[in-house]
């Protein structure tokens, strides 16, 4: 059976690759330490389950309206004005089944075959593909780490041009958890303007802030970039709803009709039960948000620490999101036993191997002279894995 192209040149998501490595692993009886994991390890907040409980004893779970129910798009309406200072209706209000489910309709509703999208690296493992699989041209741009992994204007001007057609945005991001300042996203904003670029701006870790740093949507800067950006975001992250699916985007009305369309067409409306819960999460309280964030924060503090102590590793700061991502410039070319480290897959490979430690390798992300650790794991799993970690790296010649 033949299969169309555009399978044939889908790569697997390399992050959920490695965590399945591991996870094979820890059935088999290995104790192996994961730093590969996506998601809080946190359980999702108890009225959000009780929420979901006394829906399925409504009744609520037959078919909704395709974009989600009203209460849950009237909810996230409130969400973006009273967090974000952006007005919506709730006709522009898609909800899917998680955020990268809103990213995927929003390419393929707004990318023509030859659109260039610029495309900041180090970047999320899926927007590559999601980019490719709508026939556009993704044009990656590599960030500087001593700029903090963050898209300066000069570096987007020097790649537009006339079939540049959108921008990805992702603040804080994955893997670095960069954050955009206001001034900076205003910078790139007025370039967006000049050329009549869309943004997709990806905000599903702004609630997973740290240092008193403010999360701006780069939307609510003018009308002007709302009407060129959509705004994606979800439950995924900040109320550790990974396995609940629910994501939304917020865009134009002509664009979140298309976005609709194209999804009643595809998965239909996202699960019933998992949007009344989403309705709790948003209107409820945020208590249980602050409390994993600080957990967050206390994690970076001691990740950090002990990375930035490692001669030959050189790590940033992050601001957001539940990652660090690591430079091993000082290991590559040197030698762990018989095998040459030329970049991140080989030191990953090695720490699997020899001391059963999951890291997702750089490549994943466009750049191999880095790994990604999540902090999104136990104290106690943190400091096992940087003992042995550390334990590798004294052993590279």
């Amino acid at each position: 059976m033949r299969l169309a192209e555009r399978a044939k040149n889908i790569s697997p998501s390399p992050t959920l690759a490695i965590d399945a490595r591991a996870k094979k692993m820890i059935a088999a009886g290995e104790k192996v330490v994961n730093f590969g994991a996506g998601e809080p390890d946190f359980d999702t907040p108890e009225h959000i389950r009780e929420a979901a409980i006394a829906a399925i004893r409504a009744g609520m779970t037959r078919y909704t309206p395709v974009a989600g129910t009203m209460q849950l798009r009237q909810a996230i309406v409130d969400k973006l004005r009273n967090d974000n200072g952006l007005d919506y209706r709730p006709e522009e209000i898609v909800v899917s089944a998680g955020a990268k489910h809103s990213l995927y309709n929003a390419m393929q509703v707004l990318l023509q075959p030859g659109d260039e999208v610029i495309l900041p690296a180090p970047y999320w493992v899926s927007y590559l593909e999601q980019i490719k699989l709508a026939g556009a041209v993704p044009v990656i741009v590599q960030t500087r780490q001593e700029n903090g992994f963050k898209l300066t204007v000069e570096e987007l001007l020097s790649v537009v041009n006339r079939r540049t057609r959108m921008v990805i945005i992702n603040s804080p991001g994955n893997p670095t958890g960069a954050v955009y300042t206001r001034e900076e996203l205003s910078a790139l904003g007025h370039a967006v303007l000049e050329h009549g670029l869309i943004v997709i701006s990806d905000e599903i870790y702004e609630k997973l802030l740290y240092d008193g740093l403010e999360h701006v949507s780069i939307a609510s800067l003018s009308p002007a970039l709302k009407e060129q950006t959509v705004v994606i975001n979800g439950m995924s992250k900040a109320y550790a709803m990974t396995g609940w699916r629910i994501g939304y985007a917020a865009a134009p009305a002509p664009v979140a009709k298309a976005m609709a369309d194209l999804q009643s067409h595809s998965t239909s409306n996202p699960t019933s039960i998992a949007q009344a819960a989403s309705v709790a999460a948003l209107t409820g309280t945020q208590e249980p948000v602050g409390e994993m964030v600080e957990e967050f924060r206390r994690r970076r503090d001691y990740m950090l620490e002990r990375l930035q102590a490692i001669p030959g590793i050189n790590c940033n700061r992050p601001g957001g999101a539940f990652y660090l991502f690591p430079s091993i410039d000082g290991y590559i070319g040197r030698q762990y036993k018989d095998h040459t480290i030329k970049g991140a897959t080989d030191l990953a490979g090695i720490l699997l191997d020899e001391v059963k430690v999951a890291v997702v390798p750089g490549v994943a992300f466009g750049d191999d002279r880095c790994f990604r650790l999540s902090y999104a794991t136990s104290m106690e799993n943190i400091r096992e894995g940087l003992d042995r970690i550390e334990q590798v790296l004294k052993e590279i010649k």
